[in-house]
């Protein structure tokens, strides 16, 4: 009968840890060679650089992060070589006369937040080897920019990852008060046009406001990769502004509020479908939001602002989809919805999926994973 008990505790014990042990996070070892085979994979696979349109912009913004965590000359190179191509500017037009805001893909959006985003990357290799050209076009167009009046800059979510950024480092390079004045203007105007106070979670933009736009079943239309854009944005920001600013408590409690609600979306697998509160919108496997929402998590987690065990879990839940569904043997990510601005019923994904965002967000991710193994 002893013999049975001891035998009883040994396989209920090693099943406990068992159990404790695959829950266990990678190495940051293991991390680190993850961001080189996707890095590798990517920057070999296109070699030539780019425009500095938003994607190609935020590819760069993980590229950046997976510099400085793996300290490969490298990575450094290949986004200084983008800049110099791109004659460290965004949109190119000098005619300020004609610089427009709206959407626009041509050189005269220049205030379009959309070309904008480059100006973070600009910013990170002026602070690794600083030269004022570097930032000369940045500074030229944010400051045009925060002359005005207008204060409906950021319109659609997008542009909160896109810009806010900028603003903060801009703001720590220069000490320029205005920077965090119009960031707050700024915020208030998208805060106020997208953020549905029930729910947590903000629009794409106005278009897409319950009750006039709905999913296929009727919900409110929150769609993963925009939410990705705002929660990934605040987390990139909040460490960058003074403590004593006075509009931090804001951008803190969006954040946390946004974590929150995020966690409550995510299915069991460690994913986010594309429609937040809809997954029959578009159902199945999506990476680019799945990305930011991790990328998010593990940096609310390693500054101590997500301090309950949910989020470790949910963060850790969401690594495991991107390191063992998202990643592909090659060195590939896989399941990135292309641009698009919502959850596309009938959409398929699938492991040839892949775009230069979605690495970017991926990039994001696994660098502050390696800080979570640490």
């Amino acid at each position: 009968m002893a013999i049975n008990k001891l035998l009883g505790f040994l396989i209920l014990f090693m099943g406990i840890a068992a159990n404790t042990f695959a829950q266990q996070p990678a190495s940051k070892k293991e991390v680190i060679n993850i961001i080189k085979k996707v890095n590798n994979y990517w920057q070999t696979t296109h070699p030539q650089p780019t425009s500095a349109s938003w994607d190609e912009a935020a590819y760069h913004t993980g590229n950046i992060e997976a510099y400085k965590t793996t300290g490969i000359e490298a990575f450094r190179k290949y986004s200084e070589e983008w800049a110099a191509h791109n004659q460290w500017k965004g949109a190119k037009s000098d005619d300020v006369s004609k610089w427009k805001y709206t959407y626009g893909e041509t050189d005269d959006y220049v205030l379009f937040g959309d070309w904008q985003v480059c100006f973070q990357v600009y910013c990170d290799l002026y602070n690794m080897a600083p030269d004022k050209n570097k930032i000369a076009r940045a500074r030229q167009v944010m400051e045009y920019q925060m002359s005005t009046s207008n204060k409906d800059y950021w319109w659609w979510v997008d542009g909160l990852y896109m810009v806010m950024p900028v603003m903060t480092k801009l703001y720590k390079i220069t000490h320029n008060p205005l920077y965090l004045d119009k960031l707050h203007d700024y915020f208030v105007y998208a805060d106020s046009l997208m953020f549905d106070p029930e729910a947590k979670l903000y629009y794409r933009d106005a278009r897409y406001v319950f009750p006039t736009h709905k999913t296929i079943n009727g919900k409110k239309d929150f769609w993963s990769r925009g939410d990705g854009w705002v929660f990934a944005g605040l987390a990139r920001i909040i460490n960058d502004l003074p403590k004593n600013y006075k509009h931090k408590a804001l951008l803190i409690t969006r954040y946390k509020q946004l974590a929150q609600s995020i966690i409550n979306c995510q299915q069991k697998e460690g994913y986010w479908t594309r429609s937040l509160l809809d997954p029959q919108q578009a159902p199945g496997y999506e990476t680019s939001g799945t990305a930011f929402f991790t990328y998010g998590l593990l940096w609310g987690i390693n500054n101590g602002y997500l301090k309950d065990k949910k989020y470790t879990q949910a963060a850790l839940n969401g690594w495991k989809y991107l390191s063992t569904v998202a990643l592909q043997p090659s060195g590939k990510i896989g399941y990135v919805q292309p641009i698009g601005d919502k959850a596309i019923a009938g959409q398929m994904l699938n492991e040839n999926s892949t775009s230069n965002f979605g690495v970017g967000a991926f990039l994001l991710a696994a660098s502050e994973m390696v800080n979570f193994a640490k």
